[in-house]
């Protein structure tokens, strides 16, 4: 907000600190998300209907009013330009206190979970994609390797009569540092020194090298998340192309392992079923379901230390451009909309279903039987099916 209308109507209307402080944060949305300034939606006019506190009551609401009427609508790319700042990122190894593994750090007995192990191999992310939480968890621009790491991997007791699957790519890329500090040779060996694991790398990344060059076993799954090109270009900076990832995925596949696809953050933009449609038929295209295990959906979820690091930073985005809807104690979209998203990436895909596991990624529980026409009672059972799906799937490549 322009210091010098902050001070005029601060000081005609007199503004209390929490009337500026609301004002503050709907100005920074609306210049982060390029849609322009208070000053615009202003309306002086008001003036001649209402007077005193009444007025200052009428102003706010006006403002508040064309703010949510722009959270309401599908997010528009057009005509959106953001450059982002190039951001220098250090590397280091230390040796860490204890390994990041336990149960996923977002779990929650308010949605359905599929009880995710996560072992955190890097510490942050190099790529800026504009919703990302891992800012929120660890110091912006500094990337840390564990050079304990191979020892801590090693000590990790595996139950050889169950079934795990453990992911690494909830702190940090996957595979976007490639066998840097030997992350990738450490990883490869724990899974295949326990077959009873599926270790899943989630990237944004086509850094696929090591794995063409290495033997990798089968119970190593690579799964891409994936959005419309606009999206990425938007939003996801720095990360690999749609093409790019698919073209990854792709190779990995011919070479007979397994993929999955994650669709997650979905996002509300304006003409949505176009610009995920082309990505649903550019998958069927390309590869065979019997090399994918699994597809998952969500979408846009926050906490308020996220919005609050989202807005401290100084760039354009339209992430938080959303309706804001309490979900389960977070930020989100209304059921209604995430049915309409969730519903039409299934059913796009739906042909899909006899071969590919499809689950809801820390959604609310009651969107199972609209999307997938059935639903698990808890989530225990969620994740019984689920490492069954993945078991029968490795099976059938081993």
């Amino acid at each position: 907000m322009n210091q010098e209308f902050q001070e005029y109507i601060t000081k005609k209307y007199r503004l209390s600190f929490q009337d500026l402080k609301q004002l503050q944060e709907i100005s920074t949305d609306l210049q982060m998300w390029e849609e322009g300034d208070i000053e615009d939606i202003w309306n002086e006019d008001l003036s001649h209907k209402y007077e005193g506190k009444k007025l200052k009551k009428e102003l706010i609401a006006h403002v508040k009013k064309k703010y949510e009427q722009l959270r309401h609508k599908p997010t528009s790319y057009t005509d959106f330009q953001n450059k982002i700042k190039p951001h220098k990122i250090k590397l280091q190894s230390e040796k860490k206190e204890s390994l990041g593994f336990g149960a996923c750090p977002v779990a929650s007995e308010k949605t359905r979970c599929c009880n995710l192990l996560t072992l955190d191999a890097v510490e942050s992310c190099g790529y800026d994609c504009s919703y990302c939480s891992i800012q929120s968890f660890y110091n912006e621009g500094k990337i840390t390797f564990d050079s304990d790491f191979k020892a801590k991997l090693d000590n990790i007791v595996i139950d050889e009569n169950e079934f795990y699957h453990i992911g690494t790519g909830q702190s940090s890329d996957s595979l976007m540092w490639g066998n840097r500090y030997d992350i990738l040779e450490h990883l490869v060996n724990f899974a295949k020194k326990h077959p009873n694991i599926m270790l899943e790398f989630k990237t944004k990344s086509d850094n696929i090298s090591y794995f063409l060059e290495n033997d990798i076993p089968k119970n190593i799954l690579f799964t891409w998340s994936l959005n419309p090109q606009i999206v990425i270009d938007k939003e996801e900076h720095l990360t690999a192309s749609l093409k790019q990832r698919l073209n990854s995925a792709k190779q990995i596949a011919d070479l007979g392992f397994l993929v999955g696809f994650h669709f997650h953050p979905m996002i509300d933009i304006e003409d949505f079923e176009l610009h995920y449609g082309e990505v649903f038929e550019m998958m069927k295209e390309m590869f065979d379901p019997k090399s994918v295990v699994l597809i998952s959906l969500g979408t846009l979820t926050f906490i308020k230390p996220v919005i609050k690091q989202i807005r401290a930073r100084d760039f354009k985005s339209k992430i938080l451009q959303i309706p804001m809807i309490d979900a389960s104690g977070k930020f989100s979209y209304p059921l209604e909309t995430k049915k309409k998203m969730f519903k039409f990436a299934y059913e796009s895909l739906k042909e899909w279903s006899d071969e590919v596991f499809f689950y809801l990624c820390m959604e609310d529980e009651s969107l199972w039987k609209d999307v997938f026409g059935f639903e698990y009672p808890t989530n225990e059972t969620f994740e019984m099916d689920m490492k069954l799906s993945y078991m029968k799937k490795i099976r059938s490549i081993m």
